[in-house]
């Protein structure tokens, strides 16, 4: 209950964190950036020390596992997958320059397909999508068993989406630069 809980409020932030960004990009130079910024980074740590405390009496570490039933190759797949459709939609949305006005909503579609892998993965793999959110609590913890799965699903399911979504929707015509001498 509180794993899911704490992968929701994670969708939340991400979700923040790229609307305020989106909306005002110098959003840290006037007050309502400032406050808007403060408001997320409060409510993330206020959740963080709330859900520790309450599970484990303020010794929490909560580490990503494959879910009983669930194989380290079913592990690594379920990553590769919402990994790939988390870079996939960054690409669509924010990264591509012939996007057009589709970069507008951005933040929402990033946040839908985040949350919607946690959702999907979280009860097998963890839905991690993110090798810092699996590695750092591993070396807190000292445990680093099955924590390849962390590593190999992201670099794998990203990399793919990069060089799909480069190779297929990016395509660029090339010109030569010209010559002034």
């Amino acid at each position: 209950m509180c794993f899911a809980f704490i992968q929701q409020v994670q969708f939340i932030i991400i979700f923040l964190n790229i609307l305020i960004e989106k909306l005002a990009s110098d959003a840290a130079l006037d007050p309502a950036g400032l406050l808007a910024m403060a408001v997320r980074h409060g409510f993330a740590l206020f959740v963080a020390i709330f859900v520790g405390a309450n599970i484990s009496g303020g010794h929490a570490i909560l580490i990503h596992g494959v879910a009983a039933g669930v194989g380290a190759i079913e592990g690594v797949v379920m990553e590769i997958i919402i990994t790939f459709a988390l870079v996939y939609t960054v690409y669509a949305t924010a990264a591509d320059p012939k996007k057009g006005s589709l970069g507008t909503i951005a933040p929402i579609a990033i946040g839908f397909i985040a949350g919607a892998n946690i959702l999907a993965a979280g009860p097998f793999s963890g839905g991690s999508m993110n090798l810092a959110r699996s590695f750092g609590p591993a070396v807190a913890s000292g445990d680093f068993a099955g924590n390849w799965i962390y590593w190999v699903g992201p670099l794998i399911g990203g990399g793919l989406a990069g060089l799909v979504y480069a190779n297929v929707f990016m395509v660029h015509e090339h010109t030569p630069l010209v010559s002034e001498f």
